[in-house]
């Protein structure tokens, strides 16, 4: 349990520090979990779309994948350099600069009729979003202490859960009743009205978050201070960590995370990009009813990232949890691959584990390296593992693009990803679990 000093100088009671960190979590968390659904609905929806657009606009399925994928390629080139920025200007301004842009560029989706403006808007989107998730991983470590964190971050996280819990059904009411209205297709009606709310919620947060515990005006000034006095308390017990970027781009470890959270994406994008078309494949026809699927499957995911969370902080064994839920998800997407198509429920149940296993291994994945590396070198890490990672998310889509399009099936693609994702656990095994658990190093911090 966390300990802290109030402004007296004695040591913060238990209770103290559990309200504290109560309203902490209350204050930040739902308007981060709101902006977190909405750029998963902004990022994924193009996976609904796909049912529609393509059949319209004649889009084979490696042009879909190349689409869908290249939103990772502006992800990676302007992650490090917004998380940077991050940095400089605090997470109020980036994170409302970053929802203002990506609504938009949500809503010109609607005017993606050939595949040139398909890929530049995507890349775009991903430009546009670049820098979010690890902005606000970053963000959180500057108000939770390590004890606390694995589950903020699996509740945070559920959001990528929750965007199919209400982004599927709210997909397929769009495609079917708006489909026609003022002479406007269902698929670009979903842009439309999905990327509006963002840029809304993108203005809010100019107004509503808060950079740092000091300009916390709604804590009390001892709360202030007593959450001041816990969050030294957890830096000083971790001890001495590498802040220098310099030296961190060096270290292997940064290397090993980024491969393994490469291979994780891979089975993360798999199911979010191509869900909707391996429930189609299944035996459903009707859009709304594949939303309304997709979103009791996505309840599996929230509710597997939330139970992670909160075990890892009880157990306080991360790496066990990660390790346990890429096992699911990689063995469910090995399911998937053999001619399964004729039992709907089977599909389903398979899919269910597949998405939960990949989704809920994310937020454990991220208590490791936070505990690894400090400063400018946790920003600038975090947003190398996240950029380089999510190139899984160009793999994915565009390789079972390519081999739908070349094979008429996804089985040879979803046996692949089930693969890696084990090849993900063996390396988290094998290699994560020894410098875990050995010693850190100390490091120079930067100056």
């Amino acid at each position: 349990m966390s300990v802290g000093l109030n402004t007296s100088g004695k040591v913060a009671a238990p209770g103290d520090l559990d309200a504290i960190y109560k309203k902490v979590f209350w204050r930040l968390i739902p308007i981060l979990m709101v902006l977190w659904v909405l750029a998963w609905i902004d990022r994924v929806n193009v996976s609904f779309a796909k049912l529609q657009m393509m059949e319209e606009l004649q889009f084979s399925d490696a042009v879909y994948g190349l689409g869908a994928g290249i939103f990772y390629i502006g992800y990676l080139i302007f992650e490090v350099p917004s998380n940077l920025l991050l940095q400089k200007i605090g997470a109020r301004k980036t994170i409302a600069r970053i929802a203002i842009g990506w609504g938009i560029i949500c809503m010109l989706m609607a005017h993606a009729t050939t595949p040139a403006v398909f890929y530049t808007l995507r890349f775009l989107l991903g430009a546009f979003e670049a820098g979010f998730f690890p902005g606000v991983i970053m963000y959180l470590t500057l108000w939770f202490p390590t004890d606390r964190r694995a589950k903020v971050f699996g509740i945070f996280m559920s959001s990528v859960a929750l965007s199919g819990v209400i982004g599927g059904p709210l997909a397929g009411l769009i495609m079917t009743q708006m489909h026609g209205y003022l002479g406007t297709s269902g698929w670009q009606w979903l842009f439309l009205l999905e990327g509006f709310p963002t840029i809304l919620i993108g203005l809010f947060v100019l107004k509503y978050l808060t950079d740092k515990v000091e300009d916390a005006h709604w804590l009390t000034v001892r709360q202030r201070a007593e959450l001041r006095s816990d969050l030294d308390r957890d830096s000083s017990a971790l001890g001495e960590r590498q802040h220098s970027l310099s030296l961190v781009l060096r270290d292997r470890r940064l290397w090993i995370f980024t491969l393994v959270y490469f291979l994780i994406i891979v089975m993360n994008a798999t199911a979010a990009f191509w869900g909707p078309t391996i429930v189609r494949e299944s035996g459903f026809e009707n859009i709304a009813t594949i939303g309304w699927i997709i979103s009791g499957v996505s309840l599996c995911g929230s509710a597997a990232m939330i139970f992670n969370g909160v075990m890892a902080d009880r157990t306080k064994r991360p790496l066990g949890q990660c390790v346990a839920s890429i096992i699911v998800g990689g063995l469910a997407f090995i399911a998937l691959s053999f001619p399964i198509y004729d039992n709907a429920p089977l599909v389903i149940a398979a899919f269910a584990f597949a998405l939960a296993g990949a989704y809920g291994a994310i937020p454990v994945f991220w208590q490791m390296p936070n505990k690894l590396f400090a400063g400018t070198a946790a920003a600038a890490g975090i947003a190398i593992i996240n950029s380089f990672g999510n190139l899984g998310g160009f793999l994915a889509p565009y390789g079972l693009g390519l081999l739908k399009t070349e094979t008429g099936s996804v089985s040879a693609g979803l046996l692949t990803v089930g693969g890696l994702g084990l090849l993900a656990a063996a390396l988290l095994v094998l290699l994560v679990h020894r410098f875990m658990t050995a010693e850190t190093k100390a490091v120079p911090a930067e100056v």
